[in-house]
């Protein structure tokens, strides 16, 4: 994740780093302030049926969603990382610092008053983030799954937007409000809704948590 944002032009003022738990003392190793979460979850039927359940729910209750939140739908197989990452900076630009002519800065800048959909049509089509995508993967640790296979796992960010904690996931139709949040208590407010995705599948263990936050030496 560093080597892709760092090749979209992205300062490393700010990092990605491995949460390794839930419990307060695990979360007190994490640097501070941390502005975005990713979770790796397994996508499973309950999964499926709790998703399903939740949107119809929301489409009847309804919810207050800021203007200010970037949101966008996921359209291309596999590319729930890079929606994942572009939903972490996208509502922290005030925070993170970019080179000159950024790639990622550009898009986010060329996409940020349109649809959800438009976006993801956007993404489809601009060779600039593709590209360096691929040249990272190549770079990781394992292969990168093509487009076209099967993965079960999917990524989905937490920020915080004007005070609420938004759960931002481009195969859902909308941002999910979790509640109020501050800087200060953001990690652990991102931490227990994490606490509900692995308790709603108490015995899988594909989770990883990961946050953007501050770096320090």
């Amino acid at each position: 994740m560093a080597q892709f944002v760092s090749n979209l032009g992205m300062k490393l003022s700010w990092r990605f780093e491995d949460v390794f738990g839930l419990d307060p003392d695990l979360l007190s190793l994490v640097s501070k302030p941390v502005c975005a979460v990713l979770l790796l979850f397994p996508i499973t039927e309950k999964y499926e049926t709790f998703k399903r359940e939740e949107e119809e729910r929301l489409k009847t209750e309804g919810q207050e969603i800021s203007p200010n939140v970037y949101f966008m739908k996921q359209t291309i197989g596999n590319a729930c990382g890079t929606v994942g990452i572009i939903h972490a900076i996208a509502n922290n630009m005030a925070h993170l610092e970019f080179e000159s002519g950024a790639t990622l800065k550009k898009f986010i800048e060329e996409t940020s008053v349109m649809t959800p959909e438009k976006k993801a049509a956007w993404l489809e089509v601009d060779e600039r983030i593709r590209d360096i995508h691929e040249s990272s993967a190549q770079e990781g640790q394992t292969e990168a799954p093509s487009v076209d296979d099967k993965v079960n796992l999917h990524f989905i960010a937490f920020v915080n937007v004007e005070g609420l904690l938004y759960e931002l996931d481009g195969r859902k139709l909308f941002p999910i409000v979790h509640g109020k949040t501050s800087e200060d208590t953001f990690l652990e407010d991102a931490a227990e809704v994490c606490k509900t995705f692995m308790n709603r599948d108490p015995e899988e263990v594909n989770f990883n948590i990961i946050a953007l936050s501050k770096y320090s030496n």
